[in-house]
């Protein structure tokens, strides 16, 4: 699985003395994202993503963090086009955030907003919407990003409770993803977990009942819905395929005019 905090090259905190003339335009490219295979969700975004992406559960020892799938291969990310576009009805709210994100230094009892100063987004001629009002005072769009950054952190939160439920109840297993394309290549990605739907029917009547009164039953089912998705997967690697053949075919095509 991929590191997802690689799509922020330089984040440092927002400050007006280094960022008070700054504005974005944050329009609708996500070519940050171009070699991430995988990106963080929280559980409230399980309904959403449920029907275009596959959620599994990645981590190690007792943190384990839920993610949607965008590659079978390192450093790929099948729902982005060549444009940057995004491929898919729902943007997971990790990648809506950019190029915000928090920063914490004392474990998450407090928090200072930072940005990627590498985001070509940012501006310095009053394109886009500011970042502060005078006299040094966050605009509304900055006020506005908080408020979702914060609400960010709060689903994070919950989130992490429903995976600890999740572990605490034993529920998950490592999973292998496997497709084969019709080049007879066969691609597999392993290292994340998905829950186990025997076991899942072990629990008593009142586990099922908290799971229940929770909503989280229902996000598990989300969950277990989603692995059907593996199969949109291969139809994405085999369109990302054909678009490389007819890429590498005109780049021949050119070649030979030239000459």
């Amino acid at each position: 699985m991929a590191k997802q905090l690689m799509i922020y090259e330089s984040a440092v905190p927002v400050q007006y003395s280094r960022h008070g003339k700054w504005s974005v335009d944050a329009g609708a490219d996500f070519g940050f994202s171009r070699t991430v295979n995988s990106v963080p969700l929280t559980a409230v975004e399980f309904l959403a993503a449920a029907s275009e992406y596959v959620i599994i559960f990645a981590g190690t020892g007792d943190v384990v963090t839920p993610a949607v799938l965008l590659g079978m291969r390192d450093e790929e990310n099948l729902y982005l086009s060549g444009d940057g576009g995004w491929k898919a009805r729902y943007v997971p709210a990790f990648l809506r955030r950019y190029p915000f994100v928090f920063a914490s230094r004392d474990e998450g009892k407090s928090f200072t907003l930072c940005i990627d100063e590498s985001f070509p987004g940012f501006k310095q001629d009053g394109a886009g919407k500011a970042l502060f009002d005078e006299p040094q005072k966050p605009s509304e769009y900055t006020q506005n990003v908080l408020k979702f950054l914060q609400q960010y952190q709060l689903e994070f939160q919950r989130t992490q409770d429903f995976c600890r439920k999740l572990k605490e109840l034993n529920l998950l297993e490592p999973m292998r993803a496997q497709v084969s394309l019709d080049s007879g290549e066969r691609i597999a990605l392993g290292g994340f977990m998905a829950v186990d739907r025997a076991r899942l029917k072990t629990l008593s009547s009142d586990k099922l009942a908290e799971l229940v009164k929770s909503d989280e039953l229902e996000l598990i089912y989300a969950h277990l819905l989603s692995l059907r998705n593996i199969g949109g997967m291969r139809e994405r690697l085999a369109s990302a395929a054909a678009v490389t053949t007819v890429a590498t075919a005109d780049e021949a095509a050119d070649s030979k005019k030239v000459h």
